[in-house]
C-alpha cells in the first residue's frame, strides 16, 4: 500500500481475515450538516455498521494521507472545518494529500479509496448525477464514473433528487451499473420514497442482494452496484421546493461542488429542518443495510 493512504489497524485487520468492512464519506460530516450534527451522524452510521456485524472505514484526507478509518476526534475535526474543509472527489484526492489540506472525500473520492484497498461495501445519503438543466450547466457528478469503475456495492437513497433523476438512471445504464431496488420496483428519489424510474432488479433480503453482487462480479463486470433504499418516511410535496432552491442556486452563480450544499442548506432552512431529519435517518439506514449485506457477502466466501 502507498504511503499517501493509510488504514486503521482494525479495517486492515478486517480485510486481511475476509471479514465485512464499510466505507463511509466524510462530505456529509463537514458539508451536509451544521455542526455538531454532522459528527454525530458519522458516530451513529459507524454504530450501525458496527451493530451489523461490519467493520466502519470512513475516509477523509488529514495531514498529508488518505485515511481509511478514522477516530471520534477526527470526524470532529471535519465537523468543526464544516465548509472550510475541502470536498474532495477522485480528482482532487492527490493535490489534497500533498498541500496538507483537510480533505472530506465524496462519494467518488470514498469509492476512490475503496478501489484502492479492496472495500466491497459503501453506504450514503444520495449519489450525484447529471445535473438539471444539463447540457446548461455541462455538469455531470464524478460520482458517476467512479461507479463505472468499482467493484463496489454502494447503499443510497437513489440519486439525490435535486439533479436529473431519470438522465442520471440511464446514464446508469449505459455505463452497466446496476440499480437494485430494496424492496421497491421504483429508484427511490432521495426524500421521496416513490416516483423515480424503473430499477434493473428488485431484491428483497440481504443474502439476494449479496448473491446479485457476487455473481455481478464473477461475470468479470467491473463496475460499481446501486442498492437504493428508500426512505421509510419520506417527503413527497418537496419538488416545487427543490426547483425554487436550484433557481437561486442559478441565479447566485453557484457551479460545480458548491450546488448540492447550497440546495441542501436552502431545502433544510425551508422546510423547518424536516429535510434535516429525513436525511439522518437515510444516511444512517443506508450505513446499517450496507454492513446487512457486507456480512451477509462475507458469509458466501
Amino acid at each position: 500500500m502507498t504511503e499517501l493512504i493509510k488504514l486503521t489497524e482494525e479495517v486492515e485487520s478486517a480485510l486481511h481475515a475476509a471479514d465485512p468492512v464499510v466505507a463511509l464519506e466524510t462530505t456529509l460530516v463537514s458539508h451536509g450538516f451544521p455542526y455538531p450534527e454532522g459528527a454525530e451522524v458519522a458516530l451513529e452510521s459507524e454504530r450501525r455498521v458496527r451493530a451489523a456485524g461490519a467493520v466502519p472505514a470512513t475516509v477523509g484526507v488529514v495531514d498529508g494521507t488518505v485515511r481509511v478509518g478514522l477516530a471520534k476526534a477526527e470526524l470532529e475535526r471535519f465537523a468543526l472545518a464544516g465548509q472550510k474543509a475541502r470536498k474532495v472527489g477522485p480528482r482532487d484526492l492527490a493535490a489534497c494529500a500533498v498541500q496538507g489540506a483537510l480533505g472530506a472525500t465524496t462519494v467518488g473520492g470514498t469509492l476512490a479509496a475503496c478501489r484502492l484497498t479492496g472495500i466491497r461495501f459503501m453506504g450514503t445519503g444520495g449519489l450525484g448525477g447529471v445535473h438539471r438543466g444539463f447540457p446548461r450547466p455541462p455538469d455531470v457528478s464524478a460520482d458517476l464514473a467512479e461507479l463505472a469503475r468499482a467493484q463496489v456495492l454502494v447503499v443510497a437513497a437513489g440519486v439525490k433528487s435535486i439533479l436529473d433523476v431519470p438522465a442520471t438512471a440511464e446514464v446508469l445504464e449505459t455505463l452497466g451499473i446496476p440499480t437494485l431496488g430494496w424492496r421497491t420496483n421504483e429508484l427511490p428519489l432521495f426524500y421521496a420514497a416513490r416516483g423515480g424510474p424503473v430499477v434493473s432488479a428488485r431484491v428483497d433480503t440481504v443474502e439476494e442482494a449479496a448473491r446479485v453482487a457476487q455473481a455481478h462480479w464473477r461475470l468479470d463486470r467491473h463496475t460499481a452496484l446501486l442498492l437504493a433504499r428508500p426512505a421509510d418516511e419520506g417527503l413527497d410535496d418537496l419538488e416545487p421546493l427543490i426547483e425554487k432552491a436550484v433557481a437561486a442556486a442559478a441565479e447566485r452563480g453557484v457551479s460545480g461542488q458548491a450546488v448540492t450544499p447550497f440546495v441542501l442548506a436552502y431545502l433544510h432552512e425551508h422546510t423547518g429542518g424536516r429535510t434535516v431529519a429525513v436525511n439522518k435517518r437515510l444516511i444512517t439506514e443506508n450505513a446499517g443495510l450496507a454492513a446487512e449485506v457486507a456480512a451477509a457477502f462475507s458469509a458466501l466466501l
